[in-house]
């Protein structure tokens, strides 16, 4: 039986997530999805504002944020849904997971991995994350769990984006690629996008093609460098700054990536020691971590990512004949020590 793509939909308080899930639900795409939906509180009005005429079946989780408390009934609603499937009382060929906004989606993307029955009858196939263009600046600099939900991200999805102007969208926009340089970012309009923006992104599936795209690799060296010229260009006028300017203030988030690349080949056992020690020490702040890697006497690639301590590899193309042999990989966390990082990984090399 073929696994059922599960998409995780997140994003702060009022990003607008139920406005798109309910903009997915109406659309008449052929899909027959099954939503997990929670928020806090004892009442979910959610589920009033969803479409009460569909096919699609909502199952409601009103005692806290499945991300974190409560991730045991995360996994028996997967389990519900699947049951129910096979008796023949509910018909669906997809999941969306609608997290509440103050969520960290890390735990609930673990579950794809940790539990064997999630694991052998759904699949990951994406985290999306809604941004609200207007508020987004603020609440990255006051909430962690905003940041994270951007770290996460394999799409980020802008919206409001009519309610600021073209300059402030632009610094959002290299905010949020310097939290997260392997998502990206396209607008929505109160909902309205196409289905293939959110559905079977294949952000988590490891036996896909994995593009890492060469910008978010610039991205990462550009951003360096202007932080180098931001420090040598910083005096006494530096003072002078209106802190509550998004225009004029650096903003410094504890989430960040950054980016390995060589074109030597990796010992297998030094590199498998390392990133076990690696996920060991600093799993809890590894947010995601993917990559494309050169292995010794391999003449394939060797695909690798995890979630926070999970942690995989699978067997990719083979490299092609006139193609650059590199590895390169991408880590998003939490205060990373990326020198510990970088000096680990090139000490693997052979």
């Amino acid at each position: 039986m073929a696994l059922i793509p599960t998409t995780i939909l997140t994003g702060f308080l009022g990003a607008g997530k139920t406005t798109l899930l309910n903009r997915i639900l109406h659309e008449d795409h052929g899909h027959k999805i099954a939503v997990i939906e929670n928020e806090f509180g004892e009442e979910n009005i959610d589920n009033e504002i969803l479409v009460q005429d569909s096919n699609e079946q909502i199952i409601e989780m009103n005692n806290g944020c499945i991300c974190c408390t409560v991730r045991g009934d995360l996994i028996l609603a997967l389990s519900s849904l699947i049951q129910k499937k096979n008796e023949g009382k509910l018909h669906f060929d997809r999941v969306i997971i609608e997290t509440t906004g103050l969520a960290n989606p890390g735990p609930v993307a673990q579950t794809f991995f940790v539990d064997e029955e999630v694991g052998t009858y759904y699949m990951l196939d994406a985290v999306v994350t809604v941004v609200d263009a207007y508020h987004a600046m603020q609440q990255l600099d006051e909430y962690e769990e905003a940041q994270r939900q951007v770290g996460f991200a394999d799409k980020i999805l802008l919206s409001k984006t009519d309610l600021v102007d073209a300059a402030q969208l632009e610094i959002l926009r290299q905010r949020l690629t310097r939290i997260n340089p392997r998502a990206p970012i396209c607008a929505v309009d109160f909902g309205n996008i196409a289905i293939s923006e959110v559905l079977d992104l294949k952000g988590f599936n490891l036996n896909a093609k994995l593009d890492l795209d060469p910008d978010f690799l610039m991205a990462e060296e550009q951003h360096e460098h202007e932080h180098e010229h931001e420090h040598e260009a910083c005096d006494d006028e530096c003072t002078h700054h209106d802190h509550d300017d998004h225009h004029h203030v650096h903003h410094s988030d504890d989430i960040a990536a950054f980016v390995f690349k060589s074109t030597q080949a990796f010992s297998t056992a030094k590199l498998d020691e390392f990133l076990a020690g690696l996920v060991n020490v600093f799993g809890p702040r590894m947010l995601r971590y993917k990559g494309v890697l050169l292995m010794e006497g391999a003449d394939r690639k060797v695909i690798f990512q995890g979630v926070h301590q999970i942690m995989g590899t699978d067997v990719g193309a083979k490299w092609a004949e006139n193609e650059l042999r590199e590895s390169k990989m991408v880590f998003i966390g939490k205060n990373l020590p990326k020198d510990v990082f970088i000096q680990g990984l090139n000490l693997c090399l052979v």
